[in-house]
């Protein structure tokens, strides 16, 4: 099959060199970045030069503005579009832009689906992403054959379009707050005089084990925020979750709060580093770090 995969960056690269290990041959474009080393793909012009010589193309783009571009523009997916093709949208973008890219992928003669991930670039290296999707079951049963070498945990949500972004924002406000949770008990234990990598130990074998516990608070801990999610993009996830609930008329308080943390990182500088960096604006609000400097 012929793969038009369009957004090659930290995951991007690693899914879709999944997707050429099965045998699928690689249609892309590239903006700034060189094609990235090791992966095989043919390089067209424009986006809409990818959907014209593609049977199913992929997004992994960083916002909706992006996709909008990439999907819209003159030389966009949809001015190439091929009758029957399918649009897979694994970037993380607003719902409601989302029904409407879809609406316009359906009025040139093709299918779409909203599939975002979670996992970050070590799930998208391992295979191991999890896939939310909406969309119709057969374009759903359509694309399983690609889902399946990038990710373990494959669900379609919903069949209306904006399913599977609406799960991805809920997955967002969970990691958020569970990394606000940590970050928050670390910095209590920590000034209170325990040492956080104890107390962490400790609560690892409780029921306030987490993944996001073993994960980030072991890297809050070492000190190491080198990024496997930045800061900035949970913002922009954690914007859309919130921009999202005031169209629903949904209250989400404590979402609204970790906004406002990771807001006060950026503004320090720390927009590209982990979103584990939430920490620091705890420490500072504390005037205590776990370092305990």
């Amino acid at each position: 099959m012929r793969i038009g995969f369009i957004g090659l960056g930290v995951m991007g690269a690693p899914m879709a060199g999944h997707l050429t290990a099965g045998g699928n041959t690689l249609v892309t474009c590239l903006n700034r970045s060189p094609l990235p080393e090791g992966l095989v793909a043919t390089v067209a012009q424009n986006p809409c030069a990818v959907a014209r010589d593609s049977d199913i193309v992929i997004l992994m783009l960083p916002d909706t503005p992006d996709v909008e571009r990439v999907l819209m523009g003159a030389d966009g997916v949809i001015a190439g579009l091929n009758p029957g093709t399918l649009v897979i949208d694994m970037s993380t973008i607003s719902p409601i832009a989302t029904a409407q890219f879809a609406e316009a992928v359906r009025a040139a003669g093709g299918s779409y689906l909203d599939a975002p991930v979670s996992g970050g670039e070590v799930g998208a290296k391992a295979g191991s992403l999890t896939i939310m999707v909406g969309g119709a079951e057969e374009d759903f049963a359509r694309a399983l054959p690609l889902f399946q070498p990038m990710g373990k945990n494959i669900t379609l949500v919903g069949t209306a379009n904006g399913a599977g972004q609406i799960c991805k924002l809920a997955n967002q406000i969970i990691v958020a707050l569970n990394i606000e949770a940590v970050a928050e008990a670390l910095v209590f234990a920590s000034k209170a005089g325990c040492d956080p990598a104890r107390v962490r130990q400790a609560l690892m074998g409780g029921f306030a084990a987490s993944r996001i516990l073993e994960v980030h608070g072991e890297r809050m801990i070492a000190r190491s925020f080198d990024p496997g999610f930045r800061i900035r993009l949970h913002q922009k996830d954690l914007a859309l979750a919130l921009s999202s609930a005031r169209e629903l008329g949904v209250a989400l308080p404590n979402t609204a709060t970790a906004q406002e943390l990771m807001n006060s990182c950026s503004a320090k500088g720390l927009r590209d580093a982990d979103h584990s960096a939430l920490v620091q604006a705890l420490e500072s609000m504390a005037d205590h770090a776990l370092s305990g400097g």
